[in-house]
């Protein structure tokens, strides 16, 4: 896996063994951070079931003042933190190995705020429905949020 576009173009990320995780494909990220591009500069992001951390630390390359990657396998977190340093990202990046409700409710108690949000949780389950709900209710969106669900259709 690499970053696709911006300022880490062309820069390779680690990816956890196993199967625990799915990174997002090449194709899928170039067509979502394009279509997020009038979002994205200056944009908090937050990356629910992060994995690698792909999506959060491309949106990092195209501008985004800062991202919020959050993550429980403990493999996935590994190679999250190792991408975050290798792309020098420390400041403008927090890895949060959590379980996705219990990092929302953190995130909401401690104020945090973002403008986009991207959740890719494990094709089986079903928590697309349940994360939209919890996300909804724990007041981490800042005004007019674009929020993206990847889900199997």
């Amino acid at each position: 896996m690499r970053i696709i576009a911006g300022a880490y173009k062309g820069r390779r990320l680690a990816t956890p063994r196993g199967a625990t995780t799915r990174p997002t494909a090449d194709q899928v990220r170039i067509a979502l951070l394009d279509t997020l591009m009038p979002w994205l500069p200056g944009a908090r992001v937050l990356d629910l079931f992060a994995g690698a951390g792909g999506v959060g630390l491309e949106a990092l390359s195209r501008g985004a003042a800062h991202a919020t990657l959050v993550e429980r396998d403990a493999r996935a977190v590994g190679a999250l933190r190792a991408n975050v340093a290798t792309l020098g990202v420390e400041t403008a990046a927090r890895v949060v190995r959590d379980d996705v409700a219990r990092a929302l409710s953190a995130l909401a108690r401690a104020g945090e705020r973002f403008d986009v949000v991207f959740l890719d949780p494990p094709y089986d389950t079903d928590d697309v429905a349940t994360t939209l709900t919890a996300l909804g209710r724990a007041d981490v969106l800042a005004d007019d949020p674009v929020v993206v669900a990847q889900h199997l259709t």
